[in-house]
């Protein structure tokens, strides 16, 4: 009878898991928008990211994050509740009339699980509209 038990138990946080990662992955990264006199830096949440998981782009004043996670296989565990989200998007939009540099960006992930994507301001005549971001990694990963 433990046996049924523990098996109904299993499925039960299983789906719930799958679930809870779902609704994690269709929810947007947390992100902060900060401005300077000379840059946007736009700080995203990445828990558990290495920059070779994270993708980053500009695009109609918009900065688009997507984070590819990993789980790395616990050999002493089995996996009970697989509730982190693997695929997560995030975006955010510049301010209307925001002219900036997109191939000055730079994308850093941080030791403490954020990425800063910082883009400089420019002036009118040498804005750009698009452009793909290369992550740095943290110091951790280097």
């Amino acid at each position: 009878m433990r046996g049924v038990g523990e098996s109904v138990g299993s499925a039960v946080f299983g789906t719930l898991g799958r679930v809870m990662a779902r609704t994690q992955e269709k929810r947007g990264l947390p992100v902060d928008l900060l401005e300077s006199d000379d840059a946007f830096l736009a700080i995203f949440d990445a828990p558990g990211a290495h920059s070779s998981d994270i993708q980053v782009r500009f695009e109609d004043d918009t900065i688009f994050v997507r984070l590819d996670r990993f789980r790395s296989p616990r050999e002493e565990y089995e996996m009970t509740y697989p509730g982190r989200g693997l695929a997560l998007d995030g975006r955010t939009t510049l301010p209307d009339g925001a002219a900036v540099d997109p191939a000055g960006a730079t994308a850093t992930l941080k030791e403490d699980g954020t990425l800063h994507v910082r883009i400089p301001k420019a002036d009118q005549a040498t804005a750009h509209d698009g452009s793909d971001i290369e992550t740095e990694p943290s110091a951790d990963e280097q």
